[in-house]
């Protein structure tokens, strides 16, 4: 137990300050001596042991009647272990622009709001914490430490599991932890919120699986410089949140991954720079399962590695020139709507010139073919009220479907889609009837063939002659009652026979597939 006779000037000062909440600041007021890069250089007149801040927090000197105890120190030299790891903590801790010799650990521990702010620490462990208010971490340099007790992982910031009722601020922070966890916050609930802007710099992975976050996430222009050993930069696999806010030049060096995460508002990429893990090895998003309300894509340039949205979902899709790289992984992806964004503007993309071509060739940058992606953009288009683009779209999914054929299935697709379109341009087949039509007319006009029976059957007209060689179905009358001695004439007509077989098989095909699939 620390005996008041024992304590330093500066300590004694924190020690009188503490009941009446009062602020020690240890500030000189000179710039160049203030700098807490240069807190190792701090001497006697600015160190206080962290034995008196944990003997302090822990009941030591007891408030004043009529004022309520808060520990304020600013600009410290803070030597020794900061230990209140299963502390139960009463009063609030405000620490501001103090240099930490050692880590701080609050494992386990139960307190009211914490505010490090503008400070260098080696290693923040506060997992199974449970925080009455919030954390602030504001301006703070966070540097890794030793290996959290929670998952033997070298961690900068540990919040695995942590409880804050407030928010979380990160603003402005750099935490490091290279190739490491620069921040492990698996199953936290943070109800304000975690806020990683005004400059927040993240080197290492920035981990927040299964966390719950009804304030939502927000990394607005934040920067994550370089990822962890597998080349994640942020994992929010199966984390829930209100909002998730990646925009205003946020800059991912690493995959972001949303697998399984469910996001009851906005997710937002807009501005953002997704470089994906260095060399290229490794996809910039994935967002497998991931399920949200609005998704805006509209990046500042393309991804360059894949984006890989197998199975997600979303009501409204916002995306631009810059949003797709050449590797997108589509199946089992669901939209309500897509929005394009140009000039500044948001414009439903249905009506464009270009829709139907941009957005098949959009589905084609998926590796392989897959189905779903082309119904669920003709879904889009149906529910648009543009019929005619939809059917543009299952046509190319025929066409698309064929390359994966056999040989010989291939031929009868190519003969689909010459004639009917697979189903989806029946007016095909009315042109190639028309085509024949007219070349059996001239052709046999300007010839006379033989009668079968002589005397018998209705005059020769080539235009009934050749729809009758054309119809399978039926007859006029004329095909059974003339032959041609011109072997050449004679060959169109069998030709004309076969062509009329064909024509009338595609057909049937061609609209009963579109009447199976539509």
């Amino acid at each position: 137990m620390l005996s008041y006779d024992e304590l330093t000037s500066p300590e004694r000062a924190l020690w009188d300050a503490f009941p009446e909440g009062r602020c020690v600041d240890l500030c000189t007021g000179v710039p160049e001596e203030d700098r807490v890069a240069d807190g190792g250089q701090w001497g006697p007149e600015r160190t206080v042991r962290a034995a008196v801040i944990v003997a302090l927090l822990q009941g030591a000197n007891t408030a004043q009647p009529g004022a309520v105890a808060c520990l304020r120190l600013a600009g410290a030299r803070i030597s020794g272990h900061v230990n209140l790891a299963g502390a139960q903590i009463s009063h609030a801790l405000w620490l501001e622009d103090c240099w930490f010799e050692e880590g701080v650990d609050l494992s386990g521990a139960s307190t009211q709001s914490i505010a490090i702010v503008g400070s260098r620490v080696p290693g923040v462990e506060a997992g199974l914490i449970r925080i009455e208010g919030r954390i602030d971490l504001r301006r703070s340099r966070l540097e890794s430490g030793s290996a959290s007790p929670f998952h033997r992982r070298v961690t900068a910031l540990s919040l695995i599991n942590a409880h804050v009722s407030g928010a979380v601020n990160l603003n402005g922070a750099e935490i490091t932890a290279p190739e490491e966890w620069a921040v492990s916050a698996g199953g936290l609930v943070a109800e304000g919120g975690v806020y990683c802007q005004d400059g927040f710099v993240a080197h290492g992975e920035v981990r927040l699986m299964g966390a719950q976050l009804p304030g939502g996430l927000h990394m607005r222009g934040a920067r994550l410089v370089g990822p962890g050993q597998r080349g994640v930069a942020i994992a929010l696999d199966n984390a829930v949140a209100s909002t998730l806010n990646f925009s205003g030049g946020f800059i991912a060096n690493g995959t972001i991954r949303l697998r399984g995460a469910r996001i009851s508002d906005n997710l937002t990429f807009e501005g953002a720079v997704l470089n994906g893990p260095p060399g290229g090895h490794g996809p910039s998003l994935v967002a497998l399962l991931m399920q949200a309300v609005d998704f805006d894509f509209t990046l500042a340039r393309p991804p360059s590695g894949a984006v890989d949205l197998r199975g997600a979902q979303v009501s409204y899709l916002h995306d631009n020139g810059h949003s797709w790289p050449d590797v997108v992984e589509l199946d089992g992806f669901v939209y309500g709507s897509i929005k394009v964004g140009e000039a500044g503007e948001r414009r439903e993309a249905v009506g464009r010139q270009d829709s139907v071509a941009h957005r098949v060739a959009w589905i084609r940058r998926s590796p392989g073919y897959s189905p779903q992606p082309y119904e669920q953009l003709a879904s889009w288009y149906r529910k648009a009220g543009h019929d005619d683009d939809a059917r543009r779209v299952l046509l190319a999914k025929q066409r698309h479907r064929r390359q994966t054929l056999s040989p010989t299935a291939r031929v009868w697709g190519h003969l689909l889609d010459a004639t009917v379109g697979y189903g989806y341009r029946p007016w095909l087949a009315g042109v190639w009837l028309l085509a024949l039509t007219l070349l059996g007319t001239l052709s046999f006009g300007t010839h006379s063939p033989h009668p079968v029976q002589r005397g018998q059957g209705s005059p020769f007209q080539p235009l009934v002659y050749t729809l009758d060689l054309l119809i399978p179905i039926g007859g006029l009358g004329q095909r059974t009652a003339w032959y041609w001695s011109n072997g050449g004439l004679q060959w169109l007509a069998y030709l004309l026979i076969a062509f009329g077989w064909v024509l009338t098989t595609a057909v049937i095909a061609g609209v009963t597939r579109t009447l199976q699939k539509n």
